[in-house]
């Protein structure tokens, strides 16, 4: 038994790959080198369309169609610009805009206190009650002030408003100026537009008339606020090219859509087909290096992700070179489907796409959890083949995973179109609920080749399984599901030429099954291998006691060698047998291996006691091997000798059998039978339990009748009861 060591703490980052490097061969990372190659190819029939010898004034030699959606990228400039620029007149009429221009504002202010200084300058010094000065300022004329109004300010104030401010006192001046900047900054300070300007000093000139300015003062102050007074709005130059960017943002891209004949046959080349052609990539300005390097690096982000993936969780896939091969035949096979399916001139043909295929056959193939982690890296290069559309990559990941989940027991092969209905149904439930939710009704209504997707993947899973298996010499369940079909051409014979050891071999698988089921092995393959372990008997069944009832047994007249020879043959006769009926390998390992080198000790005791010397060699007397391998294989290994044994039980009880079923593993274990294998003794503790636990049904207890009761008189009690029972 391989007695399992303390695992450690699981690599470092920095050992990973220095272990990754020590434990896979050149093969191995050829294969992989392989893989990334035909997935980039694939890829890059997208990235890279082939050119066309086109010019202007050329008539067209046959249609030129669109490879790949493309966007029209001068009509799209064209209607983002047109955008734009309506949302600037928008914005151009739209006080919301503008914001108020306080350097206007100062401007104003710093005009009123001129001109008032200027009209002050006009007050006659006799009139001045008290200026505080020792030299009396200059004293302006009418008329010079009113020239240098026109001067200075543009400004006309009648003659007869001067003369009258002129008159004024100082005081009266004061409050004059104080009520009339008043008035004009208070108005200055309100948002005035072009538009509003003739309303601003209206009212200014309705606040003049409710002061206490009166006469030509008043007048005067009207004049002078109505000029000053001006719009003090500007436009906010950061909100209006924000609302242009969004305007322009907003403008969904004109698409050119794949399959969209953009020339046809016998039409003159213009100048705007050369450009839809550039578009789409079918007139070469130079390679596209950014989407090449963006599909090298997601293969090769990828590729690693798979790979580190499987180091951690299965290395020994990783370390298998033909399971390596299987997984990326499928990816690039599915891949490639996917492919098909994006160049198929309908928009909705995304979602017909049978990616849940790969979940489908690596689970059916491999394992679970290495058909999730591909199933990860196929929704990553779908959105990328279908055009980063992430409801694709969605419906890939979740549907996948599905796919996944629902084979993980299979036990027929209808189980896998069960599974491709499942599948749908979830799909179809994704494009309903992403339709809603992008407000996408195409989705909703086309919600139904999710459906189809699903049911497609199975049947191709189906159809495909059987050349995948021959191929890469896998055994998947449902193929061992066909191998215990009773009508199998060997478990037919077995039945009719053996029945003693077809009766064995199905105890025996019934005990394997559940014991590979209580440890977490598989049973399927336990059951199925029990059905085979023993087909070598039917080159000689009389030979084995099981097959005796009623005859003489040959061996009380052969020497113990020879009955040994006989015995041990049944091994190679089996794998012969097997051979010649191309059983798998994975079945086969329980026929080479069901006994181990083990000692056929009947025998062997025999030739001891008819020896009357040491001559006897116990090497003579046990099996070729090898010893079991394998879980499933150890565990048929003990249902064997543990359903011959339990036979020879007298008036059995749980007790005894429980005892004989731990003495039989403790007995394998201490001969060194179980040390190739990967039983722990919590596995055998287990083993043990179930053995118990199904014989104890198969000598479950039976109504026992009189002797005396022949068959006439249970005949006529069932008569007399029936005629009773009409009564």
């Amino acid at each position: 038994m391989k007695r399992k060591k303390k695992s450690s703490a699981k690599p470092t980052a920095s050992r990973l790959l220095p272990d990754l490097f020590r434990q896979t061969t050149f093969r191995q990372w050829f294969s992989g080198g392989l893989i990334a190659v035909f997935l980039l190819g694939i890829l890059l029939i997208n990235a890279l369309p082939q050119g066309v010898d086109v010019e202007v004034g050329q008539v067209a030699k046959k249609d030129l169609a669109a490879p790949l959606t493309a966007v029209n990228t001068e009509e799209t400039e064209r209607l983002r610009e047109e955008a734009a620029r309506h949302v600037v007149l928008q914005a151009n009429e739209d006080p919301a805009y503008y914001l108020q221009n306080q350097a206007i504002v100062l401007r104003v202010e710093e005009n009123i206190t001129g001109i008032l200084n200027l009209l002050r300058s006009g007050i006659a010094p006799d009139q001045v009650e008290d200026v505080g000065f020792e030299s009396t300022p200059e004293v302006l004329s009418v008329s010079e002030i009113e020239r240098r109004l026109i001067r200075d300010w543009k400004m006309e104030i009648p003659k007869l408003s001067l003369e009258a401010i002129a008159a004024l006192s100082f005081a009266e001046f004061d409050q004059f100026a104080q009520t009339t900047t008043d008035l004009v900054l208070a108005t200055m300070a309100e948002r005035i537009s072009e538009d509003g300007l003739r309303d601003a000093r209206d009212a200014f000139e309705a606040e003049i008339d409710k002061s206490s300015l009166r006469g030509e003062p008043a007048h005067a102050a009207t004049i002078i606020g109505r000029q000053l007074i001006q719009p003090n709005l500007v436009l906010d130059t950061e909100k209006v090219n924000l609302a242009r960017q969004e305007a322009y943002d907003a403008v969904e891209p004109v698409r050119i859509m794949q399959g969209e004949i953009i020339v046809r046959k016998g039409d003159v080349v213009r100048p705007e087909h050369i450009r839809l052609l550039t578009d789409v990539g079918l007139i070469k300005t130079g390679r596209d290096y950014g989407v090449l390097a963006g599909m090298i690096l997601t293969v090769i982000g990828m590729m690693t992700f798979i790979t580190f993936s499987l180091r951690q969780d299965h290395p020994n896939v990783l370390q298998n070179g033909t399971q390596v091969a299987l997984v990326g035949s499928v990816l690039v096979a599915v891949v490639a489907i996917g492919k098909l399916f994006s160049v198929i001139n309908w928009s909705e043909a995304a979602y017909l796409n049978p990616s849940a295929l790969l979940g489908l056959l690596l689970t059916l193939l491999i394992d679970a959890r290495v058909a999730s982690i591909a199933t990860v890296v196929l929704a990553v290069i779908l959105g990328l083949v279908f055009e980063m559309n992430w409801v694709v990559t969605i419906l890939a990941l979740i549907g996948g995973l599905v796919a996944v989940l629902s084979v993980s027991k299979v036990s027929q092969r209808g189980d896998v179109m069960r599974a491709g209905f499942i599948v749908g149904g979830v799909n179809v439930f994704l494009l309903i609920s992403l339709g809603l939710a992008g407000q996408n009704l195409e989705l909703v209504l086309h919600s139904y080749l999710g459906l189809l997707s699903g049911v497609l993947a199975s049947v191709i899973a189906i159809g495909a399984l059987p050349y995948l298996e021959s191929l890469f010499k896998i055994t998947s369940p449902i193929r061992l599901l066909e191998l215990s079909n009773p009508n199998h051409p060997l478990l037919r014979r077995l039945m009719l030429e053996a029945p003693g050891t077809y009766h064995h071999s199905i105890l025996v698988g019934n005990l394997a099954e559940a014991a590979a089921d209580a440890i977490g092995a598989d049973g399927l393959l336990a059951r199925v291998g029990s059905h085979y372990h023993d087909i070598g008997k039917l080159r000689r069944p009389y030979f084995f006691v099981e097959n005796q009832v009623g005859k003489d047994n040959p061996h009380d007249k052969m020497a113990p060698s020879l009955s040994t020879l006989i015995i041990t043959s049944h091994v190679k006769d089996g794998m012969e047998l097997a051979n010649e009926f191309k059983l798998p390998p994975v079945v086969t390992q329980f026929i080479a291996q069901h006994h181990g080198t083990d000692l056929v000790r009947f025998f062997y005791h025999r030739a001891c006691e008819a020896s009357e010397d040491d001559s006897v060699e116990e090497r003579d007397f046990r099996y070729l091997g090898p010893k079991p391998q394998g879980k499933e294989v150890a565990i048929v290994s003990l249902a064997d000798a543990t359903e011959a044994a339990v036979r020879s039980i007298s008036k059995p009880n749980p007790g005894k059998i429980e005892g004989l079923v731990r003495k039989i593993i403790k007995d394998r274990l201490n001969s060194g039978e179980l040390d190739e294998s990967d039983l722990t003794f919590h596995d055998m503790d287990r083993i043990a339990n179930a053995f118990t636990k199904v014989i104890m049904g198969m000598f479950h207890a039976r109504v026992e009748y009189p002797e005396q009761i022949t068959k006439e008189e249970i005949e006529g009690k069932k008569a007399k009861n029936g005629s009773s029972d009409k009564q």
